[in-house]
């Protein structure tokens, strides 16, 4: 039987959800006030919070001063290339691991793990020296690799702990039926996996997305995504705090929105299959 809640405790843990999550969006929504200042109200002490004069002169100068359609569509090309790959290569390596398991697999698992603990500049030299002997410094594709290899650990870790809650019987009733391995895992596997992938993608988007260290080490014009785009608005004279949080907003605002799209689309498929 459900426990009764008392609506004092209610109204308790409603006022501490709320608390939270309005400590989680403070930044956030800081932000985006912060990028409808002027740069001497933006730096005011105490700071001004609603009542000021709104601008839009930030997102002008912010656009007027760099490519931000390049860097969008870099972030997109980047983030979405290296998950996809990232896929390709996780979901047979996840299938091997979780069905067709060996003496060293759990070894092999720590050991992917344990690669997220190197400290990214320990690799850094070798990749600059790799990345110009085949002249492909300041490129998509570069970041596409080397994004894909930082995340796979992560891809094959959640892959395989999302396969080894799948039955294996019915892996062997496929196999009984006469799907190869490749139908096996293409039209049993990965349909029965579609929530735990689809989550997988989501999540290495957004790491993909959010990575800094590489995209402004690796690049200047061509390939530079919305990480370098930011970055471009801290000068040497100082921070431009208002110019910094429009710069912010238009560079976090598209995967807000895909973010909200995917999880839509994915609760709105889960039921359709669950009322299927």
């Amino acid at each position: 039987m459900a426990r009764a809640i008392s609506p004092r405790k209610k109204l308790m843990w409603t006022a501490l959800s709320w608390g939270i999550g309005l400590m989680i969006f403070f930044p956030i929504m800081w932000t985006f006030l912060t990028s409808f200042k002027s740069e001497s109200t933006a730096i005011s002490d105490p700071p001004v919070w609603l009542f000021f004069d709104w601008t839009t002169e930030n997102y002008s100068t912010v656009l007027a001063r760099s490519n931000y359609p390049l860097a969008l569509m870099n972030s997109i090309i980047i983030a979405v290339g290296s998950t996809l790959l990232g896929i390709l290569i996780a979901v047979p390596a996840a299938w091997a691991m979780a069905f067709v398991p060996g003496k060293r697999t759990k070894d092999v698992l720590l050991w992917m793990l344990s690669t997220k603990m190197l400290p990214a500049v320990g690799v850094l030299y070798p990749l600059v020296l790799i990345a110009k002997y085949f002249g492909i410094m300041d490129s998509r594709i570069l970041l596409v690799v080397i994004l894909m290899l930082i995340n796979l650990p992560i891809i094959v870790w959640m892959l395989y702990t999302y396969f080894r809650e799948i039955p294996g019987e019915i892996l062997e009733a496929a196999r009984m039926d006469g799907a190869n391995l490749k139908n096996e895992i293409i039209y049993v596997l990965t349909p029965m996996a579609v929530p735990g992938i689809a989550s997988t993608i989501l999540l290495n988007i957004i790491l993909a997305w959010n990575e800094a260290f590489w995209t402004i080490l690796l690049t200047t014009v061509n390939a530079a995504p919305l990480t370098k785009f930011i970055a471009s608005f801290s000068a040497p004279e100082g921070l431009f705090y208002a110019k910094l949080s429009a710069a912010s907003i238009m560079a976090i605002a598209p995967i807000l929105i895909m973010g909200w799209f995917s999880q839509k689309q994915l609760v709105r498929g889960l039921t359709f299959g669950a009322v299927k």
